[in-house]
């Protein structure tokens, strides 16, 4: 294999770990806000949104993994959780403020896209730490 497919790999590696993550804390957060708090039934926009956070999980996991790189900058890593959250959660805001819906239940989605993300940084970072995934060398 050459050097640049096994990037590939490793940021392949990144973005699946950050999916399954993601994946993980849809579906916790979905059991709480929809049969706990508010209980509803499990609809095909649910499954259509688990599916969106799957595909948001991969591609900060393999954002983050370039990002970060070999740096151990707190700021680089909060920055890029802060980034992805902060795109998702305010999206959802923005919907909820044009359908002239109540923006509370859009403010506390986005503190869960945040929360989200910061689950995967910390199992990207434990990944890593474990050398499951290689962090990407600046060279």
């Amino acid at each position: 294999m050459t050097n640049d497919q096994l990037e590939r790999l490793e940021s392949l590696k990144a973005g699946t770990i950050a999916a399954v993550t993601l994946a993980l804390a849809f579906v916790v957060t979905t059991f709480v806000n929809n049969f706990l708090l508010t209980p509803s039934v499990f609809s095909f926009s649910s499954l259509f949104a688990g599916a969106i956070a799957v595909v948001c999980g991969f591609l900060f996991g393999v954002t983050y993994r370039y990002i970060i790189r070999e740096d151990s900058n707190i700021q680089l890593k909060t920055g890029a959780v802060m980034a992805f959250g902060c795109v998702r959660g305010l999206t959802q805001i923005e919907m909820a403020l044009q359908s002239s819906q109540t923006v509370l239940p859009a403010i506390a989605t986005a503190g869960e896209s945040i929360v989200w993300f910061a689950l995967a940084a910390i199992a990207l970072s434990l990944s890593i730490r474990l050398g499951w995934v290689k962090a990407f060398s600046s060279n």
